[in-house]
């Protein structure tokens, strides 16, 4: 699924100025985890899956690592990534910040980049929850 959205999934921003670490934003709260490279986020564009349950922080790193690798000449595309519980796993909205018009392939670039299975695999053996 690709969107254009003013906020994160269309939630509205969180008000709270979310911990900074190594030039990113991290918020997490209630289910939820938002990775971005500027606050407040804002979502653009975006694509959204779902996945299985596995570490919400971990899954956006990864997440935000190909994204970045496949935008990186993007001028003005800041990322941002959303990963929320939902009934099903998790929902994992990936896409960011523009500050010039979208090429007409970007929302399929993202969606693209998601359903790769390759990826997916790599992101939840990452990401998967560890019991020991």
């Amino acid at each position: 699924m690709v969107a254009e959205a003013d906020s994160i999934a269309g939630q509205g921003a969180p008000t709270a100025r979310p911990g900074r670490r190594n030039g990113w934003y991290e918020s997490a709260a209630a289910g939820r985890y938002v990775l971005a490279r500027h606050w407040p986020p804002r979502f653009d564009i975006c694509a959204e899956t779902r996945l299985p349950i596995a570490n919400r922080r971990r899954i956006a790193l990864q997440v935000r690592q190909d994204l970045w690798r496949e935008l990186k000449h993007l001028r003005g595309f800041s990322p941002v990534i959303e990963v929320s519980q939902c009934d099903q796993g998790l929902s994992l909205v990936a896409g960011g910040r523009l500050n010039a018009a979208a090429p007409s392939t970007l929302g399929s670039r993202i969606s693209a980049l998601l359903d790769n299975p390759a990826n997916r695999e790599r992101w939840l053996s990452w990401a998967r929850e560890r019991t020991s």
